[in-house]
């Protein structure tokens, strides 16, 4: 007996026309004109699933060797709020970035989101277009993942989030580039298989300090207030590319500074710290020595001193006569006690 086989996303025969339903005002008497039959008439729309998967968008998640733990904890995360995900391994540190476009054709996605760790603290998020581009390099700052927030705010697994942008997006050029990226990137395709018809969390993308500042958050249907669920992340524009992962440079982040630069700054303000407390003591020492050798020395000591003539220097080019004694020698006690006796 041949397996039941069920098409993707398929139903039975959906009647595209709506259904009328008829409500009598009063059961007692029957209506009597057409007019008062049509106001009672309530329309009910189709069904949401009904509609057409237009929309195939599909992104590649994956990163590079190296990464630590919280990085592949937010890129689990961002596979979870986003359905129209992929995965993949790992790539090789030795490959180069062109390879990436290969591996989204093989995978049939036509966006990417590329996390490439270096020195295993620097983690660069790469936005692409596969394969015609354009492409976006960031540098990813202050990582807070779901498990580490534990916020109060929750959402339905799978459903479609609105994107809400700053305004500052609207108002330079590399800012709604990137708008565009990622709209095509984050927002869920309408009837995906993976998606729930829902809306109940929100994407927002600010501009704060040359930065971009992602957050996500679940609308309330009460009040329609604001609780995040996380995660966040900052992300500070380094570049953009005309091509995937590469071509001509359109847009160059000039206030950009590399973490290398950042963590060489540190360490020479830190040295400059020690030299100026190594300066203050011996200087400290230097005060401490020329105070001492003022109080040994008498100020006035040299008041009453009359100056002398200075006397000729005689310089004896013979030696000197050997000086004779002249003393007399003394007999003992006991020579002079004999000489007493005589």
């Amino acid at each position: 007996m041949s397996a039941f086989k069920r098409k993707r996303g398929g139903r039975g025969p959906v009647d595209k026309k709506a259904k009328k339903a008829k409500i009598v005002a009063d059961r007692g008497e029957a209506p009597r004109e057409t007019e008062r039959e049509e106001k009672n008439e309530i329309t009910v729309p189709a069904p949401v699933s009904s509609g057409k998967w237009t929309n195939k968008e599909r992104v590649l998640i994956f990163s590079s060797r190296g990464i630590n733990f919280r990085t592949r904890h937010l890129m689990q995360d961002l596979r979870t709020m986003m359905p129209h995900s992929k995965a993949d391994t790992k790539m090789d540190r030795k490959d180069k970035l062109f390879v990436v476009n290969e591996v989204c054709e093989i995978k049939n996605c036509n966006k990417c989101l590329f996390f490439e760790a270096k020195k295993k603290q620097d983690l660069y998020m790469w936005v692409s277009n596969s394969p015609h581009g354009p492409s976006a390099k960031f540098l990813v700052q202050n990582i807070h993942t779901l498990a580490e927030l534990k916020m109060t705010g929750n959402c339905l697994k799978g459903s479609r989030p609105l994107l809400s942008f700053d305004p500052k997006f609207d108002k330079e050029p590399q800012y709604a580039l990137l708008k565009e990226l990622f709209i095509q990137t984050f927002s869920t395709p309408r009837y995906h298989p993976k998606s729930q018809p829902f809306v109940d969390h929100v994407f927002t993308f600010t501009i704060a300090d040359n930065r971009i500042w992602f957050r996500n958050y679940q609308i309330i249907e009460e009040d329609a207030s604001l609780v995040e669920i996380g995660p966040r992340f900052v992300l500070n524009l380094i570049k953009i590319f005309q091509g995937s992962f590469g071509g001509p440079t359109l847009y160059e982040n000039p206030g950009f500074q590399s973490p290398n630069m950042h963590r060489r700054e540190i360490r020479l303000a830190a040295a400059a710290k020690v030299r100026e407390k190594q300066m203050v003591k011996e200087m400290q020492k230097m005060k401490r020595t020329d105070t001492k050798v003022d109080s040994v020395r008498d100020v006035t000591a040299d008041v009453f001193l009359t100056p002398a003539e200075e006397k000729p220097v005689h310089i004896e080019t013979e030696a000197p006569e050997p000086k004779v004694s002249k003393k007399k020698q003394k007999p003992f006690k006991r020579q002079r006690m004999q000489m007493a006796r005589r």
